[in-house]
């Protein structure tokens, strides 16, 4: 059996960091674990090979190769996929689709006539029996949320690492917390569902045994959902670096009620935790209490950032404007909450009512729904009736964006981060690659580009008051030339 497997690519983002990919000579953030993963369900005699469109262009001759094509997508990748379906058509190639993009209300529109809802870890027996008798139904879906002991290791041999920035890997699916506007309860469970300390740490040592010592993004829904296994996990991870001497480093996502959790940061730090990012959203108190974002409420958010940071982790953090109960000013309170605190990669988006959320379960009841695209918080655009004049908040949404990332805004910023960060634990080895990025910086932010005076300043000043963190301010740099030019294109 030969099968292809697709990413598709990821439209221009935020997060595609495709801009600062070209300092280090990357053509991808980020791996697809998800059909990396499911390769690893499949019987190994079969013959699997896979195309990550964020990586090299599909070839008819790439699925003419295949008897089956298998697709994995989000609400991102929606008119990637419907595309690729059309193209499977005219070639008369059967397309399995999976991943969060399925088992929505527009599953019809995509083309795929084959589709798998959920997991797949606990249908993939099933979906192989049907593939060796060529007789697919057209949906499957998963019963329960399965064991991540019955996850394989990721099929790492289908990927050539040198393309990617960071590999990926998981610890666990779900989230203690049922945030509103967040689908993740839907689609993993309230109850964070782990993987044990061992097996993880087999995942990071077959990453080691293919030469793979640069960062890895945990990809958990909440890193620190149970605490009491994330302990546990973590003293496994400084363990396995002990002995491998393993110079990995490491970035996750997390809720910001890790700040009163002192041993857990100090873990997280011992075990090569670098950044994590935390969904902050709003200093507005009423607006999170209307998404039901009581973790934030639990204490003093700025003051929460700040600790974080002093031991030892760069918070990341994403933030919302559009709720119900924001007032007008909310946008000077967002650009005031995060140059504050120092949050250099602040990623602010327009609400959106995702399909599973409960969000999209109210406003569907309120009739406030629009027939338009979702998936993306920063396409500036709404989902639904918002409260507020919905051009008098993309218009200054657009205004905030352009103003955090505006060079003096940011390298101030990058400036109050280094001032409360407290670096600690493994520390990343400085690479000729990394000094390429450095170099390709000054030419392109300091000699071509509009902010020059603006980065002149900030290298001599940091410089002067962090020569140890050198290498972070220049990621955060080349990071910010990214941010720069989406912000500009909004």
């Amino acid at each position: 059996m030969r099968i292809l497997l697709v990413e598709p690519r990821t439209p221009e983002t935020f997060w595609s960091l495709r801009h600062a990919l070209r300092f280090v000579g990357k053509r991808a953030a980020n791996p697809p674990l998800g059909l990396l993963t499911v390769a690893g369900l499949l019987p190994r005699a079969w013959s699997l090979r896979l195309v990550d469109l964020n990586t090299r262009d599909l070839d008819d001759a790439d699925l003419l190769w295949a008897d089956w094509v298998m697709v994995s997508g989000m609400e991102i990748h929606r008119k990637a996929v419907t595309a690729l379906a059309r193209r499977c058509r005219d070639l008369g190639r059967p397309l399995i689709g999976g991943g969060p993009l399925f088992g929505g209300e527009a599953d019809a529109e995509l083309g795929v006539p084959h589709v798998v809802v959920g997991e797949a870890e606990e249908l993939a027996h099933e979906l192989v029996a049907d593939l060796c008798r060529g007789r697919l139904r057209p949906r499957y879906v998963s019963p329960r949320f399965p064991d991540l002991a019955l996850t394989p290791l990721p099929r790492w041999d289908l990927l050539d690492l040198r393309h990617y920035a960071t590999m990926s890997v998981q610890s666990c699916r779900g989230c203690p917390f049922d945030c509103e506007f967040c689908d993740v309860v839907a689609l993993n469970g309230r109850r964070p569902r782990t993987k044990a300390p061992d097996r993880f740490v087999a995942e990071l040592e077959s990453l080691r045994e293919r030469g793979w010592q640069g960062p890895v993004f945990v990809v958990d829904d909440n890193f620190v959902g149970d605490p009491r296994r994330c302990r546990e996990l973590l003293l496994a991870v400084i363990d396995w670096r002990v002995r491998t001497g393993s110079r990995m480093t490491f970035l996750t996502e997390a809720s910001v009620n890790m700040a009163a959790a002192p041993e857990l940061l100090q873990l997280m730090v011992a075990a090569g935790f670098k950044k994590v990012f935390l969904g902050l959203e709003t200093p507005s108190a009423a607006s999170l209490r209307e998404c039901r974002k009581l973790q934030n409420l639990r204490g003093d958010l700025a003051q929460s950032v700040l600790t974080i940071q002093a031991a030892g982790l760069e918070v990341m953090g994403g933030f919302i404007v559009g709720f119900d109960s924001d007032e007008p000013d909310i946008f000077q309170r967002q650009f005031e909450f995060i140059q504050r605190t120092g949050v250099v990669t602040a990623m602010v988006g327009l609400l959106q009512a995702m399909p599973r959320s409960r969000l999209y379960r109210r406003l569907a009841g309120e009739g406030r729904l629009r027939a338009t695209g979702f998936g993306d918080n920063t396409s500036v655009n709404f989902n639904f009736e918002p409260r507020l004049d919905a051009d008098f908040l993309v218009e200054n949404y657009r205004q905030l964006m352009r103003r955090l990332y505006e060079p003096r805004a940011y390298y101030q910023r990058i400036r109050v981060f280094l001032d409360a960060h407290h670096p600690a634990g493994p520390r990343p080895r400085l690479t000729w690659p990394d000094l390429g990025a450095a170099l390709r910086s000054v030419w392109v932010m300091g000699i071509r580009h509009r902010g020059r005076r603006a980065y002149w300043g900030f290298l001599a000043t940091t410089l002067a008051r962090h020569p140890n963190q050198f290498g972070v301010a220049m990621t955060m740099a080349i990071m910010g030339h990214h941010f720069r030019i989406v912000a500009a294109g909004l």
